[in-house]
C-alpha cells in the first residue's frame, strides 16, 4: 500500500527537524578539529609561549577569560565581543571592566589560527584551548580539551554583572553561583586553585586590612606586607599566591591553611567554620596530584556549560564582532 504525499512530506519534515535538533545538541569532542584544523592546539600554545616571555601574567589572565565567559550564558565567546550598535559588551561589566585582560592575545591567536584554518575554529574554543595551554605552561596538568563550541551573536552585560562571582561575596553566595551553572563544591575549590597564578588589585581585598579592625583570618605578617603594598593605592597589584606566583601548583591551598589567602573569598574556603570546602582544601594541600586531577576534571565540566553547537551561533572570523 502506497503512502500519501502528505504523510511522506510530514515524515521528511520530521526527519529534517530531528536532524537539526541532533546537530544543535551535539556533544563536544576532543577530536572535533582532527581533520579540519589538526594543529590548532599547537598554534594556540605557540602564541602563548611567545607572550609569556614578555608578560608572565598572561597565562592567569587567559584562564580567567574562559572562566568569565562560561559563567555568562555558557561557554560561547560572548565575553570577547566589543560594543556595537546592537551589543553592550561584557567587557564593561563590573567584574571585567579594567580587570579582565588578555583580549589582544586572543585576537593574536585567532589571527594565527585563521591563517591556517580559515573559518573553522570558534573563538569560544580558542578560549578553552588557551586556558588548558596556560595551565600546562605554568607547570600544571594537561587534559583533553573538548571542542566543537560555536560563537554567540549576542552579549549579556547585565548577566555578567550578576552571574560572575565577586571577591566580596560570601561562600554561600559563591556556592550558589557555581551551582547555577552545574558546578559543585569540589569544582568550586578546584577552580579557585587557579589563583595559584595571577595578580589582584588592592581594591579587591583592602577591606581586610582595616588598621582598627583587621580580618582575623589574615596572618599578621601577611597583613603587614599587604598593608605596605596597598599604601601605593587601590590599583596596586599583588600576587594571588605569595609563595610561587607564576607557577601552577598546590601552594595556593597551603597558603589558605596558613591564613595567607589574598582574597576574602579565597580564605573563606578554609576559614568558614563547618564548611565542606575545608576538607577539600586540606586534601588538595596535601596532594598536588589530587588537585591536578580534580582541576582538570572541573575545567572540562565548566567547559561544558551550555555551549552552542551544531548550527547554533556562528564561527566568528573576528572574535571582537559578529560576522
Amino acid at each position: 500500500m502506497s503512502s500519501s504525499p502528505i504523510i511522506i512530506t510530514a515524515l521528511f519534515i520530521l526527519t529534517l527537524m530531528l536532524g537539526a535538533f541532533a546537530a544543535s545538541n551535539a556533544e563536544l569532542s576532543a577530536t572535533f578539529y582532527s581533520s579540519t584544523c589538526p594543529n590548532v592546539s599547537s598554534i594556540v600554545r605557540c602564541v602563548i609561549e611567545q607572550e609569556l616571555k614578555s608578560d608572565t601574567r598572561i597565562g592567569a589572565s587567559l584562564i580567567r577569560l574562559h572562566f568569565h565567559d562560561c559563567f555568562v550564558d555558557g561557554c560561547d565567546g560572548s565575553l570577547l565581543l566589543d560594543n556595537s550598535d546592537t551589543i553592550q559588551s561584557e567587557k564593561y561589566a563590573n567584574p571585567n571592566n579594567n580587570s579582565a585582560r588578555g583580549f589582544s592575545v586572543v585576537n593574536t591567536i585567532k589571527t594565527a589560527v585563521e591563517n591556517v584554518c580559515p573559518g573553522v575554529v570558534s573563538c569560544a574554543d580558542i578560549l578553552a584551548i588557551a586556558a588548558e595551554a596556560s595551565v600546562y605552561l605554568g607547570g600544571g596538568p594537561s587534559w583533553d580539551v573538548l571542542l566543537g563550541r560555536r560563537d554567540s551573536r549576542t552579549a549579556n552585560q547585565e548577566g555578567a554583572n550578576s552571574a560572575i562571582p565577586s571577591p566580596f561575596e560570601s561562600l554561600s553566595e559563591i556556592t550558589d553561583k557555581f551551582a547555577a551553572v552545574g558546578l559543585d563544591t569540589t569544582d568550586l575549590v578546584a577552580l579557585s586553585g587557579a589563583h595559584t597564578m595571577g595578580r589582584a588589585q588592592c581594591k579587591n581585598f583592602n577591606q581586610r586590612l582595616n588598621a582598627s579592625n583587621p580580618d582575623p583570618t589574615l596572618d599578621s605578617d601577611y597583613l603587614e606586607t599587604l598593608s605596605e603594598i596597598c599604601q601605593a593605592g587601590d590599583e596596586e597589584l599583588t600576587n594571588l599566591d605569595s609563595s610561587t606566583p607564576n607557577t601552577f601548583d598546590k601552594k595556593y591551598f597551603s597558603n589558605l591553611e596558613n591564613n595567607r589567602g589574598l582574597l576574602q573569598t579565597d580564605q573563606d574556603l578554609f576559614s568558614t567554620t563547618g564548611a565542606d570546602t575545608v576538607d577539600i582544601v586540606n586534601r588538595f594541600a596535601s596532594s598536588q596530584s589530587k588537585f591536578f586531577e580534580s582541576f582538570a576534571q572541573s575545567m572540562v565540566k565548566m567547559g561544558n556549560v551550555s555551549p552552542l553547537t551544531g548550527t547554533s551561533g556562528e564561527i566568528r572570523l573576528d572574535c571582537r564582532k559578529v560576522n
